[in-house]
């Protein structure tokens, strides 16, 4: 076969990669009436990691849902929707929680935050992936899509009119697209020579994971007063155990009586360059010698069994010089990673298929696959990347000294309520006109990828975070004073939400509640700078015979 064009291809889309990308995207298209092909190395069900979810990953699968009517997606909004629909395997998750802990000590009860960040419906959750991925699996095959598992690809050819990919055997298939969304060992990656090398990022950290069995929840191993405890049990969400640069994870599956799982995922994170391999010690081996460096975090896997084999990896962060091009794309994983520190795996995956699905549709409907439609693609990857390193890096840094730490997780909370506002705001919309112009217009942003795209005020306080923090690594500045610094800045950045206690150092727990709710909604109404406006409600509570309109409490949906 040739370039000509005069052979049809045997499909329009080829998706490498079968997980929650691939088969999310798939769906998506096959719903079109796009002929899709999904390839996987593996074979469903698969185990996997990334398995917290935050409220805006939950909007992204809404998004998806409306705007390409795959109510399937609705089902990963909420707990009692998977429960009922996938299977009563994934646990719930109401807050972040972070814990600091230092060698040989027992965690400083002043040194835990918990985030909890309201909403009218949506339930953010812990996602047992391995079935999770496998039920977006059997939705894209009943959209459509062709699927070939256990199928390994040994070469591609990305040629001006159509696109092969081939395994060992000689087996191949052609289409009109290329989408490879298979992770770090990325096909297109490889032939390209797309990978940037590791100085392009500043952050460093490698990892240790596995699924266990028998591990405490944290608040039965704390030895703490019963004052010094969160709003909500740290075991009904996901736990961050920070030490000098790393952090541990606990994220349970069976934190809610109707979960059938009794597995708890489980990994430690944590600079390669201060914690190298240790030589002649398994990945189990390694990961109790550092838990036992901590009192309380011990206690927990006192009695924890291992039910699956250790994951061990060498530095974890990558990136692409590019992620477009003629007939291609890398697409979320096969583009780049950082770290899971803020759960933006899923996140960034539904931000970019929401960005990637309609510009692919509308190239295969025109056959025309120039790069330059789909550049805001690579904008938008590239800067997911770029702000997420930037954040993770600071944060690594900042695990050495609560005062700067406590500042930093401030800068992270301050955009977990707006996004969540404005993404309210364009489906409101999208939902009175039916119009999908207007989630088009919500690309057109100052920052792509960066957690408040369109705030230059918030935008302002994350770059003074960054200076601070490399000045701090540098030796140029003493943590705590930098702490203190970004911690003013906070306190007089105009566009840092108020009526949280964002600008109050002292308030550990974030769990807003009607008075808070209340002191944010007039803040947005009346205070908040003119680019914050908008996320207000349009449209107030009408008035009723003559009477003032009801100032309405904004909850994000």
């Amino acid at each position: 076969m040739t370039d000509s064009g005069a052979v049809k291809p045997d499909f329009d889309v080829i998706i490498l990669g079968a997980g929650s990308a691939g088969t999310v995207l798939g769906a998506i298209l096959a719903n079109k009436d796009v002929r899709v092909l999904l390839i996987d190395a593996g074979v469903h069900p698969k185990f996997a990691v990334g398995e917290s979810t935050t409220l805006y990953t939950l909007k992204g699968f809404r998004q998806l849902a409306e705007r390409y009517d795959i109510p399937e997606l609705e089902y990963l909004t909420s707990y009692e929707s998977g429960l009922h629909n996938i299977g009563p395997t994934s646990g719930v998750k109401k807050h972040f929680g972070f814990m600091l802990h230092k060698d040989g000590e027992e965690p400083d009860p002043q040194e835990v935050n918990q985030f909890s960040p309201p909403s009218k419906a949506l339930q953010t959750g812990h996602l047992f992936r391995q079935d999770t991925d496998a039920f977006l699996f059997h939705t894209a095959i009943k959209y459509g899509c062709a699927v070939r598992q256990g199928f390994r690809v040994a070469d591609i050819e990305l040629g001006e009119d159509q696109v092969s990919v081939s395994d060992a055997s000689g087996e191949r298939f052609t289409a009109r697209y290329l989408v490879d969304g298979s992770g770090f060992r990325s096909p297109v990656a490889d032939k390209l020579d797309l990978r940037e090398p590791p100085e392009a990022l500043k952050h460093h950290s490698r990892s240790l994971f596995t699924h266990m069995i028998n591990v405490k929840p944290t608040d039965e191993v704390l030895r703490m007063e019963p004052e010094d405890l969160p709003p909500i049990p740290w075991v009904e969400g996901t736990m961050h155990h920070m030490f000098e640069r790393g952090w541990i994870w606990s994220i349970p599956f069976n934190n809610e009586p109707r979960s059938k799982n009794p597995l708890v995922s489980v990994g430690l994170t944590f600079d390669e360059r201060l914690y190298p391999k240790q030589e002649g010690m398994t990945p189990e081996e390694e990961f109790r010698h550092h838990i036992a460096r901590f009192p309380a975090v011990e206690r927990m896997f006192a009695d924890a069994v291992t039910v699956r084999p250790w994951v061990s990896t060498g530095r974890l962060q990558y990136s692409s010089k590019e992620t477009v091009g003629h007939r291609w794309c890398l697409m979320s994983h096969a583009a780049g990673f950082l770290d899971p520190l803020y759960s933006r795996g899923l996140t960034n995956t539904t931000e970019i298929i929401n960005s990637f699905a309609w510009r692919l549709l509308d190239a295969l409907r025109e056959d025309d696959f120039s790069v330059e439609r789909f550049k805001y693609v690579d904008t938008l990857q590239k800067g997911l990347i770029k702000y997420n390193d930037e954040l993770v890096n600071a944060s690594f840094i900042a695990f050495s000294d609560y005062e700067l730490w406590n500042a930093v997780y401030r800068v992270w909370a301050a955009a977990e309520v707006p996004i969540n506002l404005r993404f309210d705001r364009f489906i409101e919309r999208y939902r009175k006109t039916g119009d999908d112009g207007v989630f088009r217009e919500m690309e057109d942003v100052e920052f792509p990828g960066l957690l408040l795209p369109d705030q230059p005020s918030y935008k302002a306080v994350f770059d003074q975070m960054v200076t601070l923090c490399d000045a701090v690594e540098k030796g140029e500045l003493p943590a705590a004073v930098a702490g203190r610094r970004l911690m003013k800045a906070i306190e007089e950045s105009p566009g840092i939400l108020r009526g949280f206690g964002l600008q109050d150092k002292n308030r550990r727990f974030m769990f807003p509640g009607m008075p808070e709710l209340k002191a944010m909604s007039a803040w947005l109404l009346d205070d908040a700078p003119e680019e914050m406006r908008y996320l207000a409600p349009k449209d107030p509570t009408p008035a009723v015979s003559g009477a003032p309109a009801v100032r309405e409490v904004i909850i994000p949906e």
